[in-house]
């Protein structure tokens, strides 16, 4: 059972958080191992197991780029550890926005740290942008490999926007 099943929503690249919270709340009610306490070591021991995954679903339903994986995933296009090359154009792009902050945080210039942050927003909105429509209407089984493929570059690069950029930002 994967983790849209046991949640029981369709499966979707972006997915109601009100909907994830009352589901949580539903399934911890139901399935939590204090109130198997009286049951048998198997039956305390599938209670644990299940709280375990209604556990693991929510923290990853509440992270936008963890569902993302998590989908990818389930549908064999993603490997855990993968090592996903990215186009050199947008390496380049992030390593000078990168190499401006650097210089700008050491000169503590405010407003080239501000036209850094800009300038990674837009990036971000950018990337966005060529999937939006893949991620806000992901429909099961219709929406195509291919289309699921440029999800699947559009999470590596925020990944690495994200961890390249953004820990410079707040410092």
């Amino acid at each position: 059972m994967n983790y849209f099943e046991l949640y029981d929503i369709p499966i979707s690249l972006k997915v109601d958080a009100n909907i994830i919270k009352q589901k949580f709340y539903a399934l911890s009610r139901k399935c939590h191992p204090d109130f198997f306490g009286n049951e048998t070591d198997d039956e305390q021991a599938e209670a644990l197991e299940k709280s375990s995954h209604i556990n693991k679903a929510f923290k990853i339903f509440n992270s936008f780029d963890e569902t993302i994986k998590y989908l990818l995933q389930l549908k064999g296009l993603m490997q855990e550890d993968e090592k996903y090359n990215l186009p050199s154009n947008f390496l380049m792009e992030v390593m000078e926005i990168n190499e401006q902050l650097q210089e700008a945080k050491m000169e503590n210039d405010e407003e080239k740290i501000a036209s850094c942050k800009l300038q990674v927003a837009s990036l971000n909105k950018e990337i966005y942008e060529s999937v939006k429509e893949i991620v806000e209407y992901y429909q099961d089984d219709i929406t195509s490999e291919k289309e699921l493929l440029q999800v699947k570059e559009y999470y590596y690069k925020k990944k690495y926007l994200d961890r390249i950029v953004s820990p410079s930002l707040n410092h």
